[in-house]
């Protein structure tokens, strides 16, 4: 039998509750003393951290996508490791590879495992796109099963384990499209846009004088797994979960409820992966914002970073300038929501 809420003892349960929502509000503090503005960004980040999902930050270069990631992982006490993905690297570069030895004592020559950047607790993987498939596949294994093999032994990964990659818009020079299976392993796509002129103003104060604050560690490895666990016993109600299948199934072109836009924009949608993605962002979003179950505007709010990346536009939508945002928010617009 599962663990939820009602299993719970009332005063445990109050307890982990509070520390999450303490530890939650002192995460974002700190990481405010070095990223300006972003909210939606830095929460949907932290939702990707506290359900174990991976998170993939679009934007253009210059804009603190490789900044945040470095200061989650500050606040988070994990240990962090980056990669600079190039066209020249190759997928040992990111799991590591067995190099031959001689023992000292015997003489004899034997096969030692080097681990690589993958062995982390966070990794940021800047830059994803400028590298070939071949490479990008290397992170495959790892976001997925926890684990990597090498030379047919596999490897378990620390325990927790995020990819935050980041990437260039495509339209950009020198870029390689990810591959769809790759792609939906990644629970969000965060658009990271440029910010209005009051906050660049605020970022250079902050950055161009002599003191710079740097962000603090707030929790450990060990209550991010807590926190995980929790988010996982917040209960939703048959009601939110139907809402939350009716979402995505209207993504689909060839299902009987897709909306109109969808069938003349969308060549496929997403898969159920992309339920139980939305569904698990939408406990941690009730989590922070001091509810004890998923309610529909969870769910609405979960909708669009998570099947953004998950939809395939065809070619009229190239050709009528529409984005994956606007169709989906037209869709999102057309599925009525429950009234209990």
């Amino acid at each position: 039998m599962s663990t939820t809420f009602s299993t719970l003892d009332t005063s445990e349960l109050r307890a982990r509750v509070e520390r999450f929502q303490q530890a939650e509000a002192r995460i974002v503090e700190q990481v405010r003393r070095v990223i300006v503005g972003q909210n939606d960004v830095i929460d949907q980040v932290l939702i990707a951290l506290f359900v174990g999902g991976h998170c993939l930050i679009t934007g253009m270069p210059g804009t603190a996508k490789t900044l945040l990631v470095r200061t989650v992982a500050t606040t988070l006490g994990l240990t962090f490791k980056r990669i600079q993905f190039t066209p020249d690297l190759m997928p040992t570069d990111i799991t590591g590879t067995d190099i031959i030895e001689e023992d000292s004592t015997t003489g004899r020559r034997v096969w030692t495992f080097v681990e690589g950047p993958i062995f982390t607790n966070i990794l940021l993987a800047d830059e994803i796109n400028r590298t070939p498939p071949k490479t990008q596949a290397a992170l495959l294994e790892a976001m997925q099963e926890k684990c990597c093999t090498v030379r047919g032994h596999q490897y378990t990964l620390p325990k927790p384990f995020f990819v935050l990659a980041t990437q260039n818009p495509i339209e950009l020079e020198g870029t390689y499209p990810l591959p769809e299976a790759q792609l939906d392993r990644f629970l969000f796509n965060v658009l990271l846009d440029y910010l209005p002129a009051e906050q660049e103003l605020q970022v250079l104060t902050m950055t161009t004088g002599v003191k710079i604050d740097d962000a603090e560690p707030i929790t450990t490895a060990e209550e991010i797994l807590s926190m995980q666990e929790l988010v996982r016993m917040v209960p939703v109600a048959e009601s939110v979960a139907r809402y939350a299948v009716s979402l995505v199934r209207a993504t689909r072109p060839t299902d009987v409820s897709a909306p109109d836009i969808v069938k003349k924009y969308l060549n496929f949608g997403a898969s159920v992966r992309a339920i139980q993605n939305i569904v698990l962002a939408s406990k941690a979003r009730a989590l922070m914002q001091k509810r004890y179950h998923v309610s529909y505007e969870d769910v609405r709010a979960m909708a669009i970073p998570i099947l953004r990346h998950r939809v395939l536009l065809n070619f009229h939508a190239e050709s009528d300038k529409m984005t994956a945002d606007t169709v989906l928010s037209k869709m999102i617009e057309s599925v009525p929501v429950p009234r209990d």
